[in-house]
Order: C-alpha cells, then sequence, then structure tokens
C-alpha cells in the first residue's frame, strides 16, 4: 500500500479513507481521531471522536458535554481496528492527553505526531518515540533561530524578578491548557510556595490538571484581596495582558511564556516587559532530533516552517513533503482565536 493511499490531505483535514476518520478535522467529520484538546485541533460537531480519556475530559470541560455525537476513550498503546486499519495512540509530551497517532495498514505504518516535545515536562506524560515507515512531523518551530533552551532556567528569570520587585504583580501570560500548568509546576519546583492566582480564563482547566498532580496552593484572582497582589504571580491568558483587567494590580509586569519569545520583536510588539522562552512544542533541535530517529524513510511535514525541514531532510538523505494544511496555529494565535470567540478576555465582575 503506497502512504498516500493511507492518509490523504483534504480540506476536512488528514484523512484515512480506508478507516473511514479523519485525524484532528477542521470541520465536522463522521469519524473523528484528536490527537489534543487545544482548539486548533479539537472542535466540536463530530458524529464520533476517538482520543485519549483526558482529552476527552478537556474537550469535554471546554466545549461542553454535547461537543461530539458519541466517543471512544483509547489509553496510550491500546490499538483499536477501524475498518480494517489498526489505531494506537502515544505519548506526544504536548499537553496532559495528548498524544501521536500511529495509524497502520498491510504493514505500512503511519505516525502523526500532533502536537509534540521531548523535553520534560512534570504535566504530562514523557514523549514516546514510535517507529515507523512514514512520520507525519509538526514544524511550529522549524528553524534553526528556534532553539528554547531550558524552561527551568528560564523560570528562573521570573524568581529572580519577583525577589527584585516584592511589591508589583507579576502577570503572567501563558496558554491556558497545558503552558500555565507547566509553569505552575515549575515554579514550585523552584520553590515557590505562595498561592498562585488565576485569571477566571485558566481556573478549570487547571483544577482539572490539580485533581491529578500537586501543583500547591491555586486561588481565584478575583477572591484575593488587594493587599494579597504585591508580589502575587498572576498566570492569564496572553490577549489580557492588555486588557483593563490589568488595572486592578499594582505597578503589573507583563511576563509573556512561549517558544515566540525567542523573538524579542514579538514581545516589545505586545508590551511584554519579561519574555520568556518556554514552549510547548519541539524547537529546532527537538525536531531534527525526532525525526531521524523514528526510522522513517519518509517525511510529511505540517502546520509550520515547513520548508527549512525539507530541506534539512533532504541532506539527510530523507524524503520529505510539505503537506500545506491549514487551518492550524500556534498557542499564541490559538490563544488569540479563542478570545475574539468569546469575545472578551476579561473576568465578570
Amino acid at each position: 500500500m503506497r502512504p498516500e493511499s493511507l492518509l490523504v490531505p483534504t480540506p476536512a483535514g488528514l484523512c484515512c479513507p480506508d478507516g473511514g476518520f479523519h485525524i484532528d478535522p477542521l470541520r465536522p467529520v463522521p469519524r473523528a481521531v484528536i490527537t489534543h484538546a487545544h482548539s486548533d485541533h479539537a472542535r466540536p460537531g463530530h458524529g464520533a471522536v476517538l482520543a485519549t480519556p483526558e482529552t476527552l475530559d478537556l474537550m469535554r470541560l471546554r466545549l461542553g458535554d454535547g461537543f461530539a455525537g458519541a466517543t471512544q476513550a483509547l489509553r496510550y498503546g491500546e490499538a483499536v481496528t477501524l475498518d480494517g486499519v489498526r489505531v494506537s495512540l502515544h505519548p506526544a509530551g504536548h499537553v496532559l492527553g495528548s498524544a501521536q497517532v500511529r495509524v497502520e495498514k498491510d504493514g505500512l505504518v503511519i505516525v502523526a505526531s500532533g502536537d509534540y516535545k521531548d523535553r520534560p515536562d512534570p504535566t504530562c506524560t514523557p514523549f514516546e518515540l514510535v517507529p515507523c515507515h512514514v512520520f507525519i512531523s509538526e514544524a511550529t518551530f522549524g528553524l534553526p533561530v528556534f532553539r528554547h533552551g531550558d524552561a527551568a532556567a528560564e523560570t528562573g528569570k521570573l524568581l529572580r524578578s519577583l525577589a527584585l520587585f516584592p511589591e508589583r504583580t507579576h502577570l503572567l501570560g501563558a496558554y491556558t491548557l497545558g503552558k500555565a500548568q507547566r509553569l505552575i509546576a515549575l515554579l514550585r519546583a523552584a520553590g515557590w510556595e505562595r498561592p498562585i492566582l488565576l485569571h477566571g480564563a485558566a481556573e478549570a482547566v487547571t483544577r482539572y490538571y490539580a485533581g491529578r498532580m500537586d501543583l500547591g496552593e491555586l486561588r481565584a484572582v478575583r477572591d484575593a484581596a488587594a493587599d494579597e497582589l504585591a508580589g502575587a504571580v498572576v498566570l492569564c491568558p496572553p490577549s489580557a495582558l492588555g486588557d483593563r483587567w490589568t488595572r486592578r494590580f499594582p505597578d503589573p509586569i507583563a511576563c509573556f511564556a512561549s517558544g515566540w519569545m525567542r523573538i524579542r520583536a514579538r514581545a516589545r510588539q505586545r508590551g511584554v516587559e519579561l519574555p520568556l522562552v518556554v514552549s510547548d512544542h519541539c524547537d529546532w533541535d527537538g525536531l531534527t532530533r525526532v525525526i531521524p530517529a523514528t526510522g522513517a524513510a519518509e517525511i510529511w511535514l505540517t502546520h509550520g516552517a515547513e520548508e527549512a525541514l525539507v530541506h534539512w531532510c533532504g541532506t539527510r538523505g530523507l524524503r520529505a513533503r510539505p503537506l500545506h494544511l491549514v487551518g492550524y496555529g500556534d498557542d499564541e494565535e490559538v490563544e488569540a482565536i479563542e478570545a475574539a470567540a468569546g469575545g472578551t478576555t476579561e473576568e465578570p465582575a
């Protein structure tokens, strides 16, 4: 069987015609396999959704109980056969419940990565290398300029600022699914013991995480007294950093945790005083480490800087091509889309 017949790019997303399913479809389809619960990958309205238990929980939390006609949970490493195609899910290391999708038929194995990272993250299952014939990799940070460094060292910058400016609130902009909870865990590991305050948009998902791991004391920012805000860490969506919501805090310092903070112009454009280079995607080194390690002879690249990785693969003797799938964004773009859909990032009074 040819790989191009097993998984086919379509306007609705990546489709497996023989199995009768799409992977992370962009529009409602009869059967969807979802890699993780970020809204550019997990959309409502499908007839049936197959995903990890955590991804289904998070979709339900964010989209409501009726987000799909039917759901089926599949744990890591378990397999199901869909119309003769064997499908299994494997840890992607991106956020809680995130998965790579392994698709097999007639001895041909294709792995669709979804979003992934191979760096340590205490809030989700570590990335698993899955051998395959064809590897479909994201390329969000697929340029050599993107080298993210050590997340703990970036957290250290925040702690030094907190020590230097104990009277100022530190507003920490972070994507509300995955990044926010990882930052909390990093702060706790570094010894920060004070309550961490949550913007309303971050509460539900963070409470879900906290039911599965120790994140220390968490409080809603709306419940905090005025004298508790000085020197506090407040987690919020990045889009909230420019809201009038910020006026309630004493001389706030705008912080933003993103892989895009490697580009200082982005930080300046957004008025970010303390940029933190922390990403839940692979950087260039991660991508070029994982891709050859899969053993795949053919690489398909999607949603990102595809052409640079196509060239790199060619220098390593790997066949590579871009899929040119549209509709998938990086975390910063997705946060903006969700804010626009909700109309505001400001908390209710």
